[in-house]
């Protein structure tokens, strides 16, 4: 399951562990989208401190490109203008 709210400067989406009964339930993810980077924040269950990571809008396009290709190393280049 997961929610979206559009605030005045963020798109933010919360991803909620559903899972298997068998399984743990993982903590809620929050990802909060800005114009410039997405921030990724998480509970850590043991410390029940924020985890938080950031990425540029750069990373978050090598992420969604890797997310299809195979095991290797890349670089996503920029269409040229013409």
């Amino acid at each position: 399951m997961f929610t979206i709210e559009h605030e005045f400067d963020a798109t933010v989406i919360t991803l909620v562990d559903e899972g298997d009964r068998d399984m743990p339930l993982q903590e809620d993810v929050i990802i909060e989208a800005f114009e410039d980077c997405v921030v990724i924040r998480q509970v850590d269950d043991m410390t029940d401190e924020p985890q938080v990571i950031t990425l540029s809008m750069a990373q978050l396009a090598d992420l969604a490109a890797a997310l299809d290709l195979p095991e290797g190393s890349y670089r996503v280049e920029k269409a040229a203008k013409g």
